[in-house]
């Protein structure tokens, strides 16, 4: 770890959204899965979610997306679970799928606590999860084309999102709790130190204006 590598760590950790999210039902393509994850990160998202139906997928598509290393992919059993869970801290829910009840995503106010949910390639989001957001969203087809790649879509919506949070000045001071924070950075920073002491049920050691433990256990 060095001093420039540590300044950029938390640089980018201070700037993470804590209540910006995806919550991904069965996008189980691997490369789509991968590219949601990257737009996640790139926008300054500090969590993610997904449903996958198909269990022995879990573990290659959150290996695919890179996530164990800066986005906190949580996985749900199932969507109405994932929503009651978001629902539960405040996030309102927005669901991308084309229709008639859909409204323009750039009529959506992003800056409020916003999870935002994209389905499968094939068929988007099932009919369960369309009824149980508090809007659905859509991005204006001017081509025969009626809708985009999952990822795709994820882009232009979560860089909408990006746009709007950055006027309202919410990039400029860290939003995260404070413990969320420190911990975070020290598994950024340290992450095999923090997989011992997780392991041996340690507590994070401290650390310098470098990043380096202060006073690591033996």
């Amino acid at each position: 770890m060095t001093p420039k590598r540590f300044r950029r760590l938390r640089q980018v950790l201070g700037r993470r959204q804590p209540d910006l999210t995806v919550l991904l039902e069965n996008v189980h393509k691997p490369h789509n899965f991968a590219a949601v994850l990257r737009t996640a990160d790139a926008v300054g998202l500090f969590e993610a979610h997904a449903v996958i139906y198909e269990t022995k997928l879990r573990t290659s598509l959150v290996s695919a997306g890179g996530s164990d290393k800066w986005i906190d992919v949580k996985l749900h059993n199932d969507i109405g679970q994932a929503i009651d869970h978001l629902r539960d801290r405040g996030f309102v829910l927005l669901g991308a799928h084309p229709g008639a009840r859909a409204i323009d995503y750039r009529q959506v106010d992003f800056t409020q606590p916003t999870a935002l949910l994209l389905g499968q390639e094939k068929d988007g989001l099932t009919p369960a999860a369309r009824e149980a957001v508090d809007d659905l969203i859509s991005i204006p087809m001017t081509g025969f084309v009626d809708s985009l790649n999952v990822s795709v879509a994820a882009a232009v919506l979560l860089f909408e999102a990006h746009r709007q949070r950055s006027a309202a000045g919410m990039f400029e001071n860290s939003r995260l709790a404070p413990e969320i924070y420190d911990q975070t950075l020290f598994e950024w920073a340290q992450p095999r130190l923090a997989d011992y002491c997780r392991r041996h049920d340690l507590p994070y050691p401290a650390l310098d204006e470098n990043g380096q433990p202060i006073d690591p256990p033996p």
